[in-house]
């Protein structure tokens, strides 16, 4: 390009304006939905986006169920059964699980039940999400295995040792030792007395969490090749396209405002004693 044709596209762009004046207009543009257009496919952000997130949401949004459910399972049995072997069993998975990086686990991962599986003759598990076609459910299934085991390995390791610690907090209240002197059942005292009470934290990470559903799992997406937003936002910060990687940062700083909002809202359905002070 000639220096008159540069001279021209910042002009185009408004990239010759002062920086707040670039903000500005950006922001109004985007309030009213115009994301501006890719430097790199030349798309419309907003559109680029919205083709990626239906296959995001449907990763995370499976990751993060499955989490929950083993995180309770774990975080509950371990209260439970303090101290004892189980106990130190699910807390020296969960110590190994959260303080592993999410890639080392997505390519173990991959090298077993893919690699490994295939040269030993057995059925394997496919590890790239470029080559199939996301109308078959099956298929679909199947390349999500993976991605979706890697997730929940780091996210439920965390969310058991929060569960851990305040059911444990909770079961040593006053309230709990009364309702067991009652003579209610171990599954009521548990599930809807202690639960409902330890439940406070859990929703607290959730809400935090669920805006990094719209942003996809950057690295896993990107190690098993899977077409969501964090791979979008990955592929395109390395080519500096910044309409594209202010879009999504938008996206998801606009839903961890609005999951702050619910999550409180949440805590006074969950807790009494919250509506009523």
């Amino acid at each position: 390009m000639t220096e008159e044709d540069k001279e021209a596209l910042r002009e185009r762009l408004g990239l010759n304006d002062p920086l707040p004046v670039q903000y500005f207009r950006w922001l109004g543009l985007a309030i009213q939905g115009d994301l501006g257009y890719s430097f790199f496919s030349k798309q419309p952000v907003l559109q680029m986006i919205s083709e990626r997130m239906p296959m995001t949401l449907t990763l995370m949004l499976t990751a993060e169920v499955i989490t929950i459910i083993v995180a309770l399972i774990l975080g509950i049995t371990s209260a439970l059964r303090q101290y004892s072997f189980l106990d130190n069993l699910i807390t020296s998975i969960s110590f190994v699980g959260f303080s592993m990086p999410i890639f080392f686990i997505a390519l173990g991962l991959m090298l077993i039940f893919a690699v490994q599986f295939k040269a030993w003759g057995y059925p394997y598990l496919p590890t790239g999400a470029d080559i199939w076609d996301p109308k078959d459910p099956i298929e679909m299934i199947t390349h999500m295995v993976l991605p979706v085991s890697s997730l929940v390995i780091i996210f439920s390791a965390g969310y058991a040792r929060f569960i851990r610690t305040s059911m444990l907090e909770v079961l040593g209240q006053d309230y709990i030792r009364t309702a067991r002197a009652k003579g209610l059942s171990g599954r009521s005292v548990i599930f809807k007395h202690a639960l409902r009470n330890a439940a406070l934290p859990l929703v607290t990470i959730i809400g935090l969490d669920i805006p990094n559903l719209l942003a996809g799992a950057l690295v896993t997406e990107s190690v098993y090749a899977w077409p969501g937003t964090g791979r979008l936002f990955w592929e395109y910060a390395q080519r500096g396209d910044f309409p594209v990687v202010l879009g999504i940062l938008l996206m998801v700083s606009t839903a961890v405002v609005l999951m702050t909002i619910v999550t409180d809202v949440l805590y006074t359905l969950i807790d009494p004693r919250i509506r009523l002070s």
